[in-house]
């Protein structure tokens, strides 16, 4: 194992400190030597930063307490203080390196190299010197290095490394392939669909490595914090040594001692360092489960929503055309479909596509004649017969009587030589584990829930009785929506889940942007603060446990090291506590709390 520069500085400063009580002759200059290899840097610190107008910070303290501790002949202590500060500043240093590391490890999949198709040839080369429309091949075990579309092959893919998601995706030809899926068993001919710096996985590294950028409100009231607090605690010390000692006689070297005490447990590293680094380690626990939040500010603001405004179509339903049921009248289910399928033969409409794709039959266009569409239906002649298929407005201006039927989804009336023999109903499917989430966020004390749709108020409220929300609002634009989120947020701090495309404007709107949907969205990542990368509702409340984990982690490390703190200066004021205690609240509290706030790494949700 290499070991570093300042692992270096740390063993020789505590060899010559241990000798230093064994050899008594030369006890003085190994002391010494100790304190100028262990404390050297803080003294270049300090004086760089009086360069810069900064003045009072914990380099300074250290400073000020180690030179009062030599001049009152604690030489030990002295050293003591300084050692220990720097053996406390490397292991957090290895914490948060331990923290970066696995947060990169998790979204640092991209590739290395890539293998391009040029002039039937296949060539070497790398990622980012792709160009869009260039052809690549991706051989099994390969990762797929940019974003593209499949034009021959068929494979399944790990998306696990983006997505979160252990089941391999199926891709075949025309199907989008993104960077950081895993090819795993067919060769894949792609087209590159953008250049190496805007594919998935470069967009996802760029909003990690910025996410230190937008900071939560604790991290910004702790930055402001110690800039007051440090100068009061040097002012502090000064009046601790100076009142008992000048106006009331005190003896001078036990005052300058305890106000040395004052200085160092007065420190403020544990909170400048362990907060930030929990709000990084959320991030990082997060990204584990294809969460990808963009700050620590979308993080500690998640446990404060108190009302979640959901998207319909694409985020609480699965956002695509589907037979939800068929309904035959003195004619037989399977007749039906076959009739309607072929009626829909020549249509390229999303309704007549889905009803084509579930019948299973061969569709014959020799039997189909006469085809007329027209707005809200069809009229065509299946064999002999006289089809009308349609809207109940289309099926009653064509004097045909039907029964109307109030459905969740798009009702196809079918008639046969003007007498109706059934309908079937097409519909956007509630998404499989919608009403298990719900549930569980009444649960977790979240019960203002509402829907926020351009659907017609018929649909979405079928929607909204069937997964238990009573607040809903339908034929909303996006803009309307945006104005639906304004007025719940006079009352509410209001989170907002939707597909990321066509409701970015809403997602900024909100006080929270949560996108549900298309990895590939670019209005995903940059309208929302927390992407749902594998379009799972479930990892809502997977984001909302980790969030409500690391604000509890955050606020146990600032009442620990206050705690801690307040016991160690007032014990030290009253001469109880000596500088090894002063340390402690010091450097040992700032080991307990970074190590505290790795904790969130681990939990599992």
């Amino acid at each position: 194992m290499k070991i570093s520069k300042d692992l270096w500085c740390i063993i020789i400063s505590a060899v010559a400190f241990g000798l230093s009580f064994i050899l008594q002759d030369i006890s003085s200059v190994l002391l010494i030597i100790a304190y100028i290899i262990v404390s050297y840097e803080i003294f270049i610190k300090v004086i760089k930063n009086f360069g810069k107008g900064i003045i009072f910070d914990e380099n300074f303290l250290m400073m000020i307490a180690t030179i009062g501790a030599f001049i009152i002949g604690e030489w030990h202590e002295a050293v003591a203080v300084m050692l220990f500060y720097q053996i406390g500043e490397y292991m957090n240093d290895l914490g948060v390196e331990k923290s970066k590391k696995a947060i990169k490890d998790l979204v640092d999949v991209r590739c290395e190299v890539a293998i391009k198709l040029e002039n039937n040839q296949e060539k070497v080369v790398n990622p980012s010197s792709l160009s869009v429309k260039d052809i690549i091949i991706v051989k099994p075990g390969d990762r797929i290095p940019v974003d593209g579309v499949v034009l021959e092959g068929n494979s399944n893919v790990d998306t696990s490394s983006i997505t979160g998601e252990a089941v391999p995706r199926k891709v075949e030809k025309m199907s989008e392939v993104y960077s950081g899926y895993i090819n795993l068993d067919g060769i894949l001919k792609v087209e590159v669909t953008k250049e190496f710096k805007d594919s998935l996985v470069s967009r996802i590294l760029k909003v990690i490595e910025e996410s230190e950028i937008d900071k939560s409100n604790t991290e910004k009231f702790i930055t402001k914090f110690a800039k007051i607090y440090t100068p009061l605690v040097v002012i502090s010390a000064l009046l601790l040594f100076i009142i008992p000692t000048l106006l009331l006689g005190g003896n001078i070297n036990t005052w300058f001692y305890r106000s040395l005490i004052f200085l160092v447990a007065s420190c403020p590293c544990a909170l400048v360092l362990s907060i930030p680094l929990g709000y990084f380690c959320g991030i990082g626990a997060s990204s584990r489960h294809g969460i990808l939040v963009k700050s620590s500010n979308g993080l500690e603001k998640l446990s404060k929503m108190n009302l979640f405004a959901f998207d319909k179509t694409g985020t609480l339903t699965k956002g695509s055309f589907a037979i939800k049921s068929i309904t035959p009248n003195k004619i037989r289910k399977n007749e039906l479909l076959e009739i309607t399928a072929h009626c829909e033969y020549y249509s390229n409409h999303p309704i007549a596509m889905s009803i084509k794709n579930a019948y299973k039959g061969k569709l014959d266009p020799k039997n189909i004649s006469d085809f007329k569409e027209r707005n809200g239906g069809i009229k065509v002649k299946y064999k002999k017969d006289q089809i009308i298929l349609g809207n109940y407005q289309f099926l009653s201006n064509n004097h045909i009587e039907v029964p109307k039927i109030i459905e969740d989804g798009t009702v196809i009336y079918v008639a046969k030589n003007y007498n109706y023999i059934g309908n079937i109903i097409i519909g956007d499917v509630i998404k499989d584990e919608a009403v298990e989430v719900i549930n569980n966020l009444k649960e977790m004390n979240i019960n203002n829930l509402a829907i926020l749709s351009g659907d017609n108020i018929e649909t979405v409220s079928i929607v909204a009785k069937k997964l238990g929300i009573n607040q809903y609002y339908s034929d909303l634009k996006p803009l309307d929506k945006k104005n639906c989120i304004d007025k719940l947020k006079t009352n509410h701090k209001v989170c907002f889940i939707g597909d990321g495309i066509n409701d970015a404007v809403v997602l900024l709107g909100a006080d929270l942007g949560i996108s549900m949907g298309h990895v590939g969205s670019d209005a995903a990542i940059e309208a929302s603060d927390i992407v749902i990368m594998n379009d799972n509702l479930w990892n809502i409340l997977k984001a909302l446990k980790i969030s409500n984990y690391t604000n509890k982690i955050v606020l146990e490390n600032i009442v620990f090291a206050l705690l801690v703190k307040l016991i160690v200066l007032s014990l030290g004021v009253v001469g109880i506590s000596t500088i090894i205690m002063a340390v402690f609240a010091d450097i040992g509290v700032t080991v307990i709390t970074v190590l505290n706030s790795l904790r969130i790494m681990c939990k599992k949700v």
